[in-house]
């Protein structure tokens, strides 16, 4: 279940997804500004993403971090995987994630990979359906991430024992 909570309290590590170059056209000309997609995680089931934008690459970084220290969940684990398939859909991106066997690694692409890591995902499999627009394949990633339940997490939901979840 992906809920809210202090990133101050978490080591915290940093990584640029990508950063774009956008311009707008005024009387004198054309004014060019950078946007930053950053991800922030802990590598032990906490994640964040934001976006900064501003005149310069450094300060449009900082302010993706700020802003990805906002938008931080909690992911749920089941060892170093995933506990289940999830498919995260968010604008015209869409992500699948699978779990995978110990010493499998991650097979993603550059974008997803880059929000599992920070995560602290080990072993998965992903694959990026539809749209390859860095931002929407990270939001969808995300809607997936907080779609995870382990099976401890069903059994209290539905307020049964947790074996009859499993078989």
């Amino acid at each position: 279940m992906a809920k809210r909570f202090d990133p101050s309290t978490l080591e915290l590590q940093e990584k640029l997804v990508v950063v774009n170059r956008v311009s707008k056209t005024v009387k004198g000309g054309r004014v060019a500004r950078f946007a930053a997609l950053m991800i922030v995680g802990d590598g032990n089931g906490h994640v964040g993403y934001g976006l900064g934008k501003a005149a310069e690459v450094p300060e449009a970084i900082r302010k993706g971090i700020e802003d990805a220290k906002k938008n931080m969940i909690e992911v749920s684990l089941k060892g170093t995987t995933i506990p289940h398939d999830v498919l995260g859909q968010f604008g015209a991106g869409s992500v699948l994630l699978k779990p995978a066997a110990e010493g499998t690694g991650i097979i993603a692409g550059k974008t997803v990979r880059a929000v599992v890591e920070l995560a602290g995902i080990k072993n998965i499999r992903a694959k990026s359906l539809r749209s390859n627009n860095p931002t929407n394949v990270v939001k969808a990633t995300f809607e997936a991430l907080k779609d995870l339940r382990t099976a401890e997490q069903v059994a209290k939901t539905r307020g049964i024992d947790t074996d009859k979840v499993i078989g």
